[in-house]
């Protein structure tokens, strides 16, 4: 494989400094993003590769070939990988992690590959409170990353929702995962759009996440609030009969499927997890437009929300497992 178009490129913000210290990197189905860090997390340099789905199983080769220039110029540095690289599919399955789960016990799980010098971040399991078993990966590395952006999730009872095709609702207790609960609210969008006659619009088919905003969505969250009683099955006929009727133009049938099925997924979220009449505050870690979506839902059912970006979180949860495997070592060579 070519390095060509592959050197570090260095963006806005991006440090021009001398000591490297480590290479971060998310290495996802369909994408692969690399730091080049200092040990304070000072990032670098910032590279993309190819998703886990596309490097044929070769994945010490496409690594190497990526990280060529660092390791020229830096010599062979640590790297700490997260996400499907370590699923069964990626370079080293790294056995998913049985929740309750604190930060020290996911990096003493991390997989080590080259004699140490890298390790997979591995995901989390539990039998969340609808009594069936879950699973995530990917997401425990942009926990670690929100607790070390915001240490107050460390203190006492904290709800998280990491919304994506998966959306994760995490429920924290002083700093360690107890538990999780995950919606397939995005694949559902998406199959429902691709593959269905409840929007029928192939200029917005081409770009979904473009056409989930708007008046229709706020109309979503607005008719699973008035029916709080009603199963989403029952009302997500109407993006086809409100256009059927005129009651809804093409266009807007998309945000209203979008704004149902994040209102339902929130609504039945927030009912599982409050504890108590006072109000519910959720973290919400993820892309900032479809967090920003998240939020109005939460804030249409009487939540607080704060907005962590799921970038910045995961490769601070990279970091953080570093500083960790750091620490384990040091206390192994005592």
């Amino acid at each position: 494989m070519s390095d060509r178009g592959q050197r570090p490129h260095r963006g806005p913000g991006i440090a021009l400094m001398s000591q490297a210290a480590l290479v971060a990197g998310d290495w996802g189905t369909s994408h692969l993003r690399l730091f080049l860090c200092q040990e304070d997390g000072t990032v670098m340099a910032a590279l993309d590769g190819p998703g886990a789905a596309d490097v044929a199983g070769d994945f010490p080769e496409t690594l190497d070939t990526l990280l060529r220039g660092w390791t020229r110029e830096y010599g062979s540095l640590p790297v700490v990988l997260c996400g499907m690289v370590g699923s069964s599919l990626g370079w080293r399955q790294a056995p998913y992690l049985p929740c309750p789960a604190r930060p020290e016990q996911i990096a003493q799980a991390c997989v080590g590959l080259r004699d140490g010098l890298v390790h997979i971040v591995p995901g989390l399991s539990c039998r969340n409170r609808l009594n069936a078993p879950d699973v995530l990966r990917g997401e425990e590395t942009q926990i670690l990353g929100a607790l070390r952006l915001n240490p107050a999730l460390s203190s006492g009872r904290q709800l998280l929702c990491l919304p994506g095709t998966h959306t994760k609702w995490v429920l924290l207790e002083d700093g360690c995962v107890r538990e999780f609960l995950t919606a397939p609210t995005g694949e559902l969008f998406a199959v429902l759009c691709e593959h269905s006659i409840l929007v029928n619009d192939e200029r917005q088919r081409q770009d979904l996440h473009a056409a989930i905003d708007g008046p229709a969505f706020d109309h979503g969250l607005m008719q699973i609030q008035r029916f709080p009683a009603a199963g989403v099955l029952h009302r997500l006929f109407e993006c086809r009969s409100r256009r059927l009727t005129g009651d809804l133009h093409s266009d807007e049938a998309m945000p209203l499927l979008s704004g149902m099925l994040i209102a339902s997924d929130v609504q039945g979220a927030v009912r599982l997890f409050a504890t108590s009449a006072a109000r519910t505050s959720v973290q919400l870690i993820g892309a900032t437009r479809l967090a920003a979506l998240y939020a109005r839902a939460l804030v249409s059912q009487d939540c607080d929300t704060n907005v962590i970006d799921g970038s910045l979180a995961s490769l601070n949860g990279l970091l953080q497992v570093h500083r960790l495997l750091s620490q384990q070592a040091v206390a192994n060579d005592g």
